[in-house]
């Protein structure tokens, strides 16, 4: 008989508990697909389809609850051995973790992040950059530790966690001579000219991909690289921008510029920490990516 391996035991009690394969990998942490294929082996291994989709989801088969009943207490005193390796003390380490995030996770996440490090790890450093086609790579190889944005496109070897989810507001000038809350109609968000963010990472190509569907052609005048001027430039003139919810949240309370809702209904996106399963189990990794996680829950 083949051996198994124990991250597709903790799939297996993640998709009996929850009823459903996606939810399972996001409190795992990991990819959907990745799951999909634990299960597809652990089918295998038994030769027992283990679950069959119901109106209710998931359903274990009988063979599926019996398993449950002797894996659950082991695999889970296994984790605990297994996690009995030199750990890392945030209060007496000092360490550098380096951080790849796009613009607005630096507007939305860095303050906290930071703010709170100060308290529990004074002696961690974090070093932030820019999300780019090289970040996979970069992850891999370990010379960044995370990375936190929209990567749609990671392949295998990538695990991932949503840290939260957000959908797209638009920010106006607060005294826009034709424009006021708080929700802009077809009409004049059409007839208004636009500012559009190129970065990647963002989302964006959610938006543009909504708007062609439903005939929404922006009248664009300015483009920039990155969102840290936005609202500068969208306090000072009489364009418009959309942006994620939070950053916009955000933005309000630094200039004078209004948020609205846009006319049509652009779909949420999540934003997630990935990182590369040479470092899953690092203590020091590990830390970092629960810490975010927990702060981000709290604070957002």
């Amino acid at each position: 008989m083949a051996k198994l391996d124990l991250d597709w035991l903790h799939v297996f009690i993640e998709i009996y508990r929850t009823g459903n394969v996606s939810r399972a990998a996001e409190r795992l942490g990991i990819a959907q697909a990745n799951a999909s294929t634990a299960l597809n082996k652990l089918r295998l291994h038994f030769g027992d389809r283990l679950f069959v989709r119901t109106s209710q989801g998931m359903a274990p088969t009988v063979h599926a609850q019996a398993l449950y009943l002797e894996l659950v207490d082991t695999v889970e005193r296994l984790s605990r051995l297994a996690g009995a390796r030199p750990g890392f003390d945030p209060g007496t380490a000092t360490r550098e973790f380096r951080i790849c995030m796009t613009d607005i996770s630096e507007i939305v996440v860095l303050p906290a992040l930071v703010n709170h490090l100060r308290r529990i790890a004074p002696g961690v450093v974090i070093e932030a950059e820019r999300i780019s086609v090289d970040s996979p790579r970069r992850l891999e190889s370990g010379e960044i530790d995370l990375a936190v944005g929209f990567m749609p496109h990671l392949e295998a070897g990538f695990y991932q966690q949503t840290l939260f989810k957000q959908d797209f507001v638009c920010l106006a000038a607060a005294d826009h001579p034709r424009i006021q809350g708080p929700r802009l109609t077809r009409a004049k968000f059409l007839a208004e000219g636009h500012l559009v963010v190129t970065t990647s990472g963002t989302g964006h190509a959610i938006v543009d991909k909504v708007m062609a569907q439903r005939g929404f052609e922006r009248r664009v005048a300015l483009k920039v690289p990155s969102f840290l001027g936005v609202a500068r430039i969208v306090a000072q003139t009489e364009l418009l921008v959309i942006a994620p919810r939070r950053l916009g949240l955000a933005l309000v309370q630094q200039e004078r510029v209004q948020l609205l809702e846009p006319p049509l209904r652009l779909p949420p996106f999540a934003v997630k920490q990935h990182w590369h399963e040479r470092f899953h189990a690092d203590a020091a990794n590990a830390w970092l990516r629960r810490t975010l996680a927990e702060l981000l829950a709290e604070a957002l």
